[in-house]
């Protein structure tokens, strides 16, 4: 428990963060790959190049600073990054070197405003906000160990099958190599995988959503290629079927709840159906009696990933009901069969089927489509509570 001169303190330093912004962070992530470099085989690197990363630890530092004194406000945000955190497996001790680092950056980039006062109220900040994720996370890692099929840590799996799902998307089946069951999980949620070869510099870490309910025995995960992409290039191009990886155990805070008589709509843009692959089987399975609606946008017939599945379920179930838009379909591409609309998703066009106050809406895709979806609902007065959204790599607020 902080007590309040600590609080205080911490809190009249919002000013010197909010100057220094992703200054700050760039040049904490900086000294401490300097100092640590093993912890490069932990970070997304591709994230540091872009400048996501450090942006959404300065979003994260900034809002503990102004919520230290009501902390229940930052929960959300707490749960969504221990998952994050167990899926790089992150230990106690990786703590206390980023709180080390954390306290050196403000000394050298304030060195005027980082008193010994200051310096020790945001230690005492930082430790208290470390043992909240050590402790949240260890929770996540006993669950997942003491599942029917779960474990802890990584454990082999074997690739069992791998089928190009359009041109950028290619899917995994993987199933144990020890041929015991795995844990089940929550439609939405991801695999973690810990890549290790000779051809890539560091070990990677990625997270990729599952794509098919659970079944107890395999796992399906779909990888879309990035460009420059270290770690999707390396799926891609070297693993292969018969191939060994590591893999922890499914993790995420977002996924699929809802009752039977609830309706549900799943909006995608691009890559951001794999999630909603999951959502959408497993409602299917289980004989979900409430409409259905499954809205997608991509480029063309040859980005939809997953098309002949969706078409076969979509003749097989009445209560699902589909719109596709194709933004620049292909000369092969029909009309009513592959897509129905042309240009981007516009939600409008179908607002008498979707707009519903007792539905439920998951979404996922490009930040300025999930915006726009975002908006949309919003405006039409869906309920905030009702809108559930998941940004890949680190998060963004929409």
């Amino acid at each position: 428990m902080l007590d309040t001169r600590t609080i205080e303190i911490v809190k009249s330093t919002v000013p010197l963060l909010e100057s220094a912004n992703t200054a700050l962070t760039d040049h904490f992530y900086k000294r401490m790959f300097r100092d640590n470099p093993e912890l490069k085989d932990v970070f997304n690197l591709s994230h540091q190049a872009s400048g996501r990363q450090p942006a959404a630890l300065f979003s994260a530092v900034l809002a503990y600073a102004k919520n230290i004194d009501n902390p229940a406000v930052l929960s959300a945000a707490v749960e969504r990054i221990a998952h994050k955190h167990t899926g790089f497996a992150i230990q106690p001790a990786q703590y206390a070197i980023v709180g080390h680092h954390l306290l050196e950056t403000i000394k050298e980039l304030a060195p005027d405003a980082a008193t010994p006062e200051v310096i020790d109220a945001w230690a005492q900040a930082y430790g208290a906000l470390a043992n909240i994720f050590i402790g949240r996370e260890e929770q996540l890692y006993r669950q997942s160990e003491q599942k029917d099929g779960g474990w802890r840590g990584t454990r082999a799996f074997v690739v069992k099958e791998k089928q190009q799902q359009g041109e950028q998307i290619i899917s995994f089946l993987l199933a144990p190599v020890d041929g015991g069951p795995v844990a089940d999980f929550k439609p939405g949620q991801y695999l973690n995988l810990h890549l290790d070869s000779p051809s890539l510099a560091h070990k990677e870490y990625r997270q990729y959503s599952l794509c098919q309910a659970p079944n107890g025995r395999e796992y399906r995960i779909a990888v879309k290629r990035e460009p420059n992409g270290v770690a999707s290039g390396f799926m891609h191009d070297e693993v292969q079927v018969g191939d060994q990886l590591q893999v922890l155990p499914p993790s995420g805070d977002f996924f699929m709840e809802v009752n039977t008589d609830t309706p549900v709509v799943l909006l995608s843009g691009g890559v951001g159906q794999t999630p909603m692959r999951a959502m959408l089987d497993q409602l299917l399975k289980q004989k979900h009696p409430a409409d259905i609606h499954w809205l997608h946008a991509c480029e063309n017939g040859a980005h939809h990933a997953f098309k002949r599945e969706l078409q076969q379920q979509r003749q097989t179930h009445a209560n699902l009901n589909t719109h596709v838009w194709y933004r620049t379909p292909a000369e092969t591409d029909l009309p009513a069969e592959d897509y129905d609309a042309l240009g981007l998703m516009d939600l409008n066009t179908v607002k008498d089927s979707i707009h519903r106050d007792d539905a439920h809406y998951y979404f996922c895709g490009p930040l300025p489509f999930m915006a726009m979806v975002k908006e949309t609902l919003s405006a039409w007065g869906i309920a905030e509570e009702r809108l559930h959204y998941e940004v890949f790599g680190p998060h963004q607020q929409l």
